[in-house]
């Protein structure tokens, strides 16, 4: 049974004010001695690294399209032990998901999985008694959805909050929260989102020490607290990544380096504990700072990220990208998504990179953004071929050729078209999955270290 007291924090469209209030409550309790377990609706890579740094937990992500609606809880039951409190930050508004699919993938179907009671954050500065019109719509939209109160954002006055009050009298629901209307908390953004913490660490523990002390002045963390331990129990056992194949009994653990620093942010922390759990000695580099691969390195995962935020500097580390280089030719497996695939590139925005796949790569004014069915086109360190798989792209990059003479990926949506290449022990592809819904993945690429 999973026990754990737990908020969900929804808006009622993006830019509402969601990240600064989830993130300011999880400092705000964390400050209080609380050990808080702070998760997020949908993909998104860098809002966790915000949280991590609130709560000193690992962010985590809760995403009922790339791991299934049947994960959503034990997920949540895994990173959530012992802990005292959960903080679940939405995602876009509270009923939009995936995109013509219902429900799925939204927070409201996360809140209901999760039997967690909802709180609102309404930006209300252009708005006075219709935030009870607004609210009441979003109360009775889906009587599944639990919210149970309403924080009131960007409020002008003391005689804006009156009008807010005095319009919500009426609709049952408590006002747990009124945040005044003051300048931004540094948290810049840039072409896919906010910049993450790993590039701007000081300033970014000043930035959610702000969203803390602003949200522990505005809300009522008390009935808050009450109101998150209103979730009943859930009779959902943890998932556990924990896996220990017989065969590999007594053998030595190979070394998988993980790409990290501020250039390659975008990890789940389970692909990690995974890639533990089935043998492997996880060694994190960073490809700005480290001329060298870690000792012993028998396989290589380059995550998400930036990179062509640091060209340049990337580029100019010519020691790490040879060794990446004869790595890749040696046949060791090696796992891209997005950002490795652009660092595997031969350039990128006309910066050399390390030249393994024979394609060049370049910013583009264009977003692709969207959720993605796949199926690997052929055998790989990674995947068997045939293997189905959900995931995510999310970048301002072009890759040309965008698939090698061996595609990774055949997709099925929205378009049916071939992705991302399969070379030695290369996979290599824009496509983000979660590789919780697939441990077998984590399985396959470890065995593959192990045989070399």
């Amino acid at each position: 049974m999973v026990s754990t007291p737990r908020l969900v924090i929804a808006a009622p469209a993006s830019n509402s004010g969601k990240t600064t209030v989830a993130t300011g409550l999880m400092a705000a309790f964390t400050a209080r001695g609380l050990a808080v377990s702070p998760h997020k609706v949908g993909p998104d890579y860098i809002d966790p690294g915000y949280h991590s740094l609130a709560t000193g937990r690992p962010g985590r992500n809760l995403d009922a399209y790339m791991c299934g609606p049947e994960l959503v809880a034990p997920l949540f039951a895994h990173g959530s032990a012992g802990c005292d409190l959960a903080v679940v930050e939405g995602v876009m508004g509270l009923y939009d998901g995936a995109s013509g699919q219902g429900e799925l993938a939204s927070t409201a179907q996360v809140a209901k999985l999760l039997k967690a009671p909802v709180v609102l954050v309404v930006d209300a500065s252009s708005q006075s008694r219709s935030v009870a019109a607004l609210v009441h719509g979003f109360a009775s939209w889906d009587p599944e959805v639990r919210i149970g109160g309403v924080i009131l954002n960007k409020v002008a006055s003391d005689r804006h909050e009156a009008l807010l009050r005095d319009a919500l009298d009426e609709s049952g629901l408590p006002v747990l929260g009124v945040i005044r209307r003051a300048p931004q908390v540094a948290t810049p953004s840039r072409h896919l989102g906010l910049v993450p913490v790993a590039e701007r660490q000081g300033d970014a523990v000043d930035a959610v020490r702000a969203m803390g002390e602003r949200v522990r002045a505005g809300c009522d963390l008390d009935a808050l607290m009450a109101l998150a331990r209103t979730a009943p129990a859930l009779p959902d056992e943890a998932w556990e990544p924990a896996y220990a194949p017989a065969e590999s009994s007594g053998s030595s653990r190979p070394v998988v380096a993980v790409a990290g620093g501020a250039a390659f942010t975008f990890a789940y922390a389970e692909h990690a504990e995974l890639l533990t759990a089935a043998g492997a000695e996880v060694v994190v580099f960073d490809p700005l700072r480290d001329e060298k691969l870690p000792v012993g390195t028998a396989g290589l995962v380059i995550g998400g990220g930036f990179p062509e935020v640091y060209a340049p500097e990337l580029s100019a580390n010519e020691p790490l990208r040879r060794a990446v280089t004869e790595l890749a030719l040696s046949g060791a497996p090696v796992a891209a998504e997005c950002a490795g695939l652009l660092y595997l590139a031969r350039e990128l925005d006309g910066k050399p990179m390390c030249g393994v796949l024979d394609a060049t790569a370049r910013m583009s004014g264009r977003l692709t953004l969207g959720y993605r069915q796949a199926v690997a086109v052929s055998d790989s360190p990674l995947a068997a071929a045939g293997t189905r798989m959900r995931g995510h792209e999310f970048h301002r990059t072009v890759l040309e050729p965008g698939a090698g003479p061996v595609p990774a990926w055949g997709m099925h949506q929205p378009e049916r078209r071939v992705e991302g290449y399969v070379q030695r022990g290369v996979h290599a592809s824009y496509l983000h999955t979660h590789w919780a819904a697939s441990p077998e993945v984590a399985r396959r690429f470890v065995e593959h270290c192990r045989v070399r």
